[in-house]
């Protein structure tokens, strides 16, 4: 049987006016290898194929302070790379993290991310919703020890609690052998060849794809009900009075 052809070649499935930024979370700063970069390329590929601009950012290369305000040189610290990321991750449709497991649990720069995304969950966009509404989010892991489905869970959960929509299958992961043994990276792994991981990876990619242009294209999730300007003006979007009978 003949091969279906590719729905790639379909203009249907063009994103031109799509951005994404991927902000990988290795402990490595440039220009070592980073294991986690060589998962993330494959889905920046699909994107990069598809027509979406694409950005990487390596955090531990920036000096981001660690705290949840939105600037941190405001509370203490000398200098703060942050704000000025903050504008790449606001003018990006799709964000993903990727990063390394230890002890079982997301790296600490992964964390730290997390934590200045949270930074900005006061912020409103023009219709009073969370700011980081109409924008979709994913996550990468990599490792050689256990963890991948604990790891994406916390980023995936982090993400939609300030407000990003999470698509199905908006994770993936290579771990290979439980225990010491090799990286993604390293010869003989079987990490870049794994069906497992490059399914995933490419079902995540296209999820992305499809949740943020259906977001944009709606122009974001529907203003009614969620609008925490109109909440703080006493507006309860029909929510029953408590009882306090």
């Amino acid at each position: 049987m003949a091969a279906s052809p590719s729905p790639s070649a379909d203009s249907t499935y063009r994103f031109d006016d799509l951005r994404a930024l991927y902000i990988n979370c290795t402990l490595k700063p440039s220009p070592q290898v980073s294991h986690t970069q060589g998962l993330l390329d494959k889905s920046r590929a699909i994107m990069d194929g598809q027509g979406v601009t694409t950005e990487v950012v390596r955090a531990v290369d920036h000096d981001i302070a660690p705290g949840v305000y939105p600037d941190m040189t405001e509370h203490g610290f000398a200098t703060d790379a942050w704000p000025a990321l903050y504008e790449r991750v606001m003018a990006a449709d799709i964000l993903v993290l990727a990063g390394p497991i230890w002890l079982g649990d997301n790296s600490s720069v992964t964390k730290l991310v997390i934590e200045r995304l949270y930074a900005g969950s006061g912020v409103l966009n023009s219709a009073g919703q969370y700011a980081y509404y109409g924008r979709v989010g994913g996550c990468l892991i990599t490792g050689n020890e256990d963890g991948v489905k604990h790891c994406a869970m916390n980023i995936l959960y982090s993400l939609q609690h300030l407000g990003y929509t999470i698509p199905p299958q908006a994770d993936a992961g290579w771990i290979g052998p439980a225990g010491p043994g090799p990286s993604y990276l390293d010869p003989g792994s079987g990490g870049p060849e794994n069906d497992f991981t490059n399914r995933n990876t490419t079902f995540m990619t296209w999820n992305l794809m499809h949740m943020a242009a259906m977001l944009k294209h709606a122009k974001g999730i529907p203003a009614h009900g969620n609008q925490r300007s109109e909440w703080d003006a006493g507006c309860r979007f029909d929510a029953p009075n408590p009882d306090y009978r």
